[in-house]
């Protein structure tokens, strides 16, 4: 969100799927040969999940934080877990069980403590910006994805991430021309620059390596429900880097999410 203003929403999208196609093509290197096969058997499969996960995720959510608060889209990606569920039931015709749905309340209840700080004022005071339709389409996106991800072609993972990463990168180019084209241009700040870094190695590379690989063993409905994780880590980080306080209300928050997740495991 910081670095919204020097970044434009392609262009950044572009710069960190290319950045993590350099890091993953010399790990993939060697399994490609064997892989491309079953790869281009499930083409159709690989261009789709490249589509959704890389590419238009990344794109609304960015141009969406153009327009809309932090807050609005922490409120907002809380009820990615649900839209998972339902992607889920759309597609394979998977019930959610009663349980998941109990689980989830209760972590979107611990997201709604910390994203109002503790107080209803706050969340009364909320206001609906054009941004938020833009970050919901994201999140349709990324659920479709992760509901898909089952079907993703039976090869080794980098090779799964170089072929995805390189769709999207290709997809990507001619977005990014046109945007500029139409007059947006990066500002080459240090937070500019940190944020293409950091999206680079640990927002795309390994959490999409990691995220990948956890929906593999326990499913796309318990996996999605770790992103409400999503502001338990922002808080740790604003504590242990900004020298934020820590208050009442994150403990409430982080307690809340963290029976939420136990209550997911639960048969």
């Amino acid at each position: 969100r910081a670095a919204a203003p020097v970044l434009p929403p392609v262009l950044f999208t572009l710069l960190r799927w290319t950045g993590a196609l350099l890091i993953v093509t010399p790990l993939a290197w060697r399994h490609l040969p064997g892989d491309l096969p079953r790869l281009w058997a499930r083409r159709w499969t690989t261009l789709l999940l490249a589509v959704l996960g890389v590419c238009a995720y990344n794109i609304l959510v960015y141009q969406g934080l153009h327009s809309t608060t932090a807050v609005n889209v922490l409120l907002l990606q809380s009820v990615m877990p649900l839209a998972i569920l339902l992607a889920n039931l759309a597609l394979f015709q998977e019930r959610p069980r009663p349980m998941q749905v109990a689980a989830i309340g209760v972590s979107i209840l611990g997201v709604l403590v910390i994203a109002a700080q503790g107080s209803l004022e706050t969340l009364r005071h909320l206001r609906v910006n054009p941004g938020d339709a833009l970050v919901l389409l994201a999140i349709a996106a990324f659920a479709v994805y992760s509901s898909v991800l089952r079907r993703r072609p039976a090869v080794h993972p980098f090779s799964f991430l170089a072929a995805t990463f390189a769709i999207g990168v290709a997809v990507l180019a001619p977005l990014a021309l046109a945007e500029h084209a139409a007059g947006a241009r990066l500002v080459p700040t240090l937070p500019a620059w940190g944020a293409i870094l950091y999206a680079v190695v640990f927002a795309s590379f390994l959490a999409t390596l990691c995220y990948n690989r956890g929906v593999e063993l326990v499913g796309a409905a318990r996996a999605g429900q770790f992103n409400h994780l999503q502001p338990v880590f922002g808080t740790l980080l604003a504590v242990g880097v900004l020298a934020e306080a820590l208050h009442l209300y994150h403990a409430a928050g982080i307690a809340l999410i963290a029976a939420g997740l136990l209550l997911a495991g639960r048969r």
